[in-house]
């Protein structure tokens, strides 16, 4: 087999940190947004605004209880987090392994092209978060509620 092309006085490996950028930039803004929340409890009101929908209807949205999730996350809090929004958990776990392929992807050269969600997953993902809200605003799914 033969070896890549390569310009005299160059290696693979010479366009690493530019290729770096990009990964590394998402990871420091999502690290930023966390270290916000964990400063600031929303927990407290006065914080950050209401969610519209369970104000004016008194129904859980999909993301009610997203932030004092992201909170949780940030001090560690696994269990809270969970009992706040366990979609956002699984929402930040799949960012965080889709960034990890990103950040492989990069180190190794490789075009990231990243998943290429069809018609059938939008609709699937959707069908989830509305199963989810109405789940956790019956009853027996009191405990997926915030």
């Amino acid at each position: 087999m033969s070896q890549p092309a390569t310009r005299p006085g160059t290696s693979p490996r010479s366009g690493l940190p530019r290729r770096l950028v990009a990964p590394l930039g998402a990871l420091a803004a999502a690290t930023a947004a966390f270290a916000v929340l964990g400063a600031v409890d929303p927990n407290e009101p006065g914080h950050y605004p209401v969610c519209p929908l369970l104000h004016l209807t008194g129904i859980y949205c999909p993301a009610c209880g997203g932030l004092r999730s992201a909170h949780a996350v940030a001090h560690g809090d696994l269990v809270a987090a969970l009992g706040a929004n366990a979609l956002a958990v699984a929402g930040y776990a799949a960012c965080a392994v889709f960034w990890a392929l990103w950040l492989g992807n990069a180190v190794r050269g490789r075009r990231t092209a990243g998943p290429r969600p069809r018609a059938v997953h939008w609709w699937a993902l959707g069908g989830l978060l509305l199963v989810f809200t109405v789940v956790r605003n019956l009853p027996f799914g009191s405990g997926l509620a915030p």
